[in-house]
């Protein structure tokens, strides 16, 4: 049996409920699939599996820290693993990004492309899906910027709670986690 290990690190849990729905989806290919948080533990060993993914939350054009450490230590391993990156951001958001694919493209460069260039990695999927806007838990610097945005962000989306809104679809992440199951 195939076995995959899904690291994941996030700040307001659209990485971590995103890395759920992948493993969901690869469990039902009957791919054996670990998730960590690596926020919450640390990983010795990669030696077992054949496919690891690893994903992040995006705040200010940055990956959480504890997946970018784990791409660090475990540089040389992953360069023979087959690998997929994947990362939860507002610019990502397809409705919000309609006629700006230039946000997409630079976001899918910058936040993917260039993370796996930098750890010399040769992924087999790169995964870019939308996040969540939690006005609720907004930083003190970030609220006047994000405030901004709001009155755009709630025209294009349903509040998933009050202050909550999850620019993810659903069915993009699952069919990008099925055609990862058959790589």
């Amino acid at each position: 049996m195939i076995k995959a290990l899904i690291v994941y690190g996030t700040r307001y849990g659209a990485a971590a409920s995103t890395a759920e729905e992948i493993a969901k989806t690869l469990r039902q290919e009957e791919i054996e699939v670990r998730v960590i948080d690596a926020k919450q533990e640390k990983v010795k060993t990669i030696s077992e599996y054949d496919l690891v993914i690893v994903g992040s939350g995006i705040q200010i054009d940055r990956w959480t820290s504890e997946p970018e450490a784990f791409l660090k230590n475990f540089q040389k391993e992953l360069s023979e693993k087959k690998v997929a990156l994947f990362v939860c951001c507002g610019s990502a958001s397809q409705a919000l990004n309609t006629e700006d694919t230039k946000t997409a493209d630079r976001a899918k460069r910058k936040y993917l492309q260039e993370k796996a260039a930098k750890y010399n990695l040769q992924p087999v999927a790169l995964g870019l899906f939308g996040g969540v806007y939690n006005y609720n838990k907004t930083p003190w610097w970030a609220k006047k910027a994000l405030n901004a945005e709001r009155p755009k962000i709630a025209a294009a989306y349903k509040e998933a709670q009050p202050g909550i809104y999850d620019t993810r679809d659903r069915d993009a992440i699952r069919g990008w986690a099925k055609e990862l199951s058959n790589k």
